[in-house]
């Protein structure tokens, strides 16, 4: 009889590709799946009984801000707890690494920590650090225009020259030769915004080659959307680059009821290159607190202030009445601060998350000390409210949202399906009872209904918490296999 160091019994086998559920055994071995069938005979260490209920592959958050989470929290249990084995980081422009600093980082960087967070000069430091705190969970890695524009610009404000961009590059084109999945930009945020697209283009040159992707926070989520989407397309296409939209949504008041239009923007683009979006499935958004945000049709609530920490927790409103200011006055005061923008329709939301187009990513903000809901509760939050209650889509398309399309799209070679050979990253979940319990009150609450988590084969998590036993690593980019 063979060996193996886990066998999982009579589990409802989502396999990450959309296909219904059967029930089979699947053996572990090492840190990869050994062998999958109904009812297999092994000589196991440890026999799991699952007793119908499901096991999918490892949750892939596609779109996170764990960049110094990884490495100073490497417990990881904010996404542990809801079933991710792998987080991309460096979104949104914004990485740790490459960063030289000229004193504290500038807003949005700021997300990711002080000043004292930002110890990785090259991306190669990253990822040796990575590897010495052995984090919960495995992590690959974008590259952020941000961050290069800080180490190479005397400000931000402007466009960059040529001999700058060329800089930019050489730094981008070594994170690429370590394995780095590709380029992430966030020309919303001022530290960006002046950026022409040209000089974008010229920055992305390099990834065609890499087999990598580009990745974008827009230059606006508002009225001007669709040109900011033109503009992302764009790049993508004369870069022959694959582009992932980063959380789309139809973000302000008036701009509401148009995710219709949207989507048709993404699926005429779609006809002719290679691009996709993630989304998260909340109808508020969180960032730092930009004055060009503040609306005082929009509930906005402070998570936090350098200045003023005590009203962490408070609506901009409150805080505006209590100052006797109006809430942009109020806003200007707080900063540095951060922000919840209640500022998305949910059935806009609705309409973007079911797309056959969108992968699941939680945006969540792990430095914050009041964070939004998301950090811990989206994908329970998918499986669970939109999947199972509303019926949004099924659950093995909720499921290939998490695993395989982003492990094809990213490159994540060996992931995101349960197939003898394919590393070991599985989530044994109930789904009757899989849930998000974090609230806008309430964010820091391990969500309901997983049983157990496996990183790499090693159990890391069960319903009894975190197993202290942290096998994630760092994961290089792959071949990708573009799902239109």
């Amino acid at each position: 009889m063979p060996s193996c160091d886990t066998l999982i019994r009579n589990a409802s086998v989502l396999d990450g590709t959309g296909a219904d559920p059967v029930l089979l055994d699947v053996a572990l071995l090492g840190d990869s799946i050994c062998e999958i069938g109904p009812s297999l005979e092994y000589d196991a260490k440890i026999t799991v009984e699952a007793n119908g209920l499901s096991l999918s592959p490892g949750f892939i958050d596609v779109h996170t801000h764990d960049d110094t989470s990884v490495i100073l929290a490497p417990e990881m249990l904010p996404k542990l707890s809801q079933g991710v084995t792998t987080v991309i980081v460096g979104n949104c422009g914004i990485s740790a690494s490459p960063v030289h600093l000229h004193g504290e980082p500038p807003d949005p960087m700021n997300l990711l920590g002080d000043a004292t967070a930002f110890r990785y000069p090259t991306f190669a430091a990253y990822v040796a650090a990575i590897s010495d705190s052995q984090p919960a969970v495995n992590v690959g890695a974008l590259i952020g225009h941000t961050s290069l524009r800080n180490n190479h610009m005397d400000r931000l404000d402007r466009v960059a020259t040529g001999d700058e961009i060329a800089a930019m590059r050489t730094q981008l084109q070594e994170a690429l030769d370590g394995g780095a999945l590709g380029l992430s930009s966030g020309l919303a945020y001022l530290s960006a915004n002046a950026a022409s697209t040209e000089e974008v283009l010229e920055l992305a040159q390099p990834l065609a080659a890499a087999g990598a992707v580009y990745t974008t926070h827009m230059r606006t989520e508002t009225e001007a959307i669709l040109d900011a989407m033109n503009e992302a397309f764009k790049i993508g296409r004369l870069n022959h680059v694959p582009v992932i939209i980063s959380h789309l949504k139809c973000a302000g008041i008036v701009n509401w009821g148009r995710s219709g239009e949207v989507l048709h923007a993404l699926e005429e683009a779609r006809d002719s290159q290679q691009t996709g979006c993630d989304c998260y499935p909340y109808a508020a958004g969180s960032s730092t607190l930009d004055l060009r945000q503040v609306d005082e049709r929009v509930e906005i609530t402070i998570t936090w202030s350098t200045s003023y920490p005590e009203v962490a927790g408070q609506s901009l409103a409150q805080i505006a009445s209590a100052w006797n200011l109006t809430q942009l006055e109020a806003a200007r005061r707080l900063q540095p601060a951060g922000a919840i923008y209640h500022s998305i329709s949910e059935e806009d939301m609705r309409r973007i998350l079911s797309h056959p187009a969108t992968m699941i990513g939680s945006d969540g903000l792990p430095n914050d000390p009041r964070p939004h809901p998301r950090l811990w509760g989206t994908f329970p939050r998918v499986l669970g409210r939109y999947s199972r209650e509303e019926k949004l889509f099924s659950l093995p398309e909720a499921i290939h949202k998490m695993t395989q399309m982003p492990a094809q799209r990213f490159g994540l070679a060996g992931r995101g399906i349960i197939r003898k050979g394919y590393f070991a990253d599985l989530v044994l979940f109930d789904p009757e009872k899989i849930i998000d319990t974090a609230t806008y009150t309430d964010p820091i609450r391990p969500s309901e209904g997983i049983a157990s988590v496996w990183v790499n084969g090693v159990l890391s998590y069960t319903t009894q918490g975190a197993t202290e036993n942290r096998s994630g690593r760092f994961l290089a980019r792959g071949k990708t296999t573009w799902i239109q």
